[in-house]
């Protein structure tokens, strides 16, 4: 007697779409073109190169300038990586490799460099004092009061944005 897992033998007419039985093999796709390949892999080198340039942020008064350039970097990334993948699509390919890893760390890109941009705008003149006071600062207490200083005028910038 034939159990439910089992497949019909060779040359037999296909059973009606059984639940019990596994799924029959996909037909392999063919790899990408070479072009998408270096398509995928400059979308994934510049997503790493915005992240990347937003962690070397060390001046904070050119902080606004690094944000948007990686910004401006990480939007082409993500062109890039869903043009790629879209064309692979249509070609009836595999998507090629790195294209998946460009796409979402082209995402995070966009999302880190725009909140710091934003933040940056914003704050910008806070920032600005903060970086003039600890330019000046010497000891660990004068640090500590420009800290304390930040916090008191960023604090007081959101409160006159929501309108307290």
């Amino acid at each position: 007697m034939a159990k439910l897992t089992d497949r019909p033998p060779a040359g037999s007419p296909p059973p009606a779409n059984s639940p019990f039985l596994p799924p029959a093999p996909r037909p392999q796709l063919p790899p990408a073109a070479p072009a998408l390949q270096q398509r995928a892999v400059a979308a994934l080198i510049l997503a790493i190169l915005s992240l990347v340039a937003m962690m070397l942020i060390g001046n904070l008064q050119r902080g606004a300038t690094v944000a948007a350039v990686a910004l401006g970097v990480a939007v082409a990334a993500l062109i890039l990586a869903i043009t790629t993948a879209s064309a692979a699509k249509r070609a009836g390919s595999h998507r090629p490799r790195g294209g998946m890893a460009g796409l979402v760390l082209s995402i995070c890109g966009v999302l880190f460099s725009g909140c710091a941009l934003g933040g940056f705008l914003i704050f910008g003149a806070q920032i600005s004092q903060y970086s003039n006071c600890m330019n000046g600062a010497n000891t660990v207490a004068g640090q500590q009061t420009c800290q304390t200083q930040l916090n008191n005028s960023i604090t007081d910038r959101i409160n006159n944005l929501s309108g307290k």
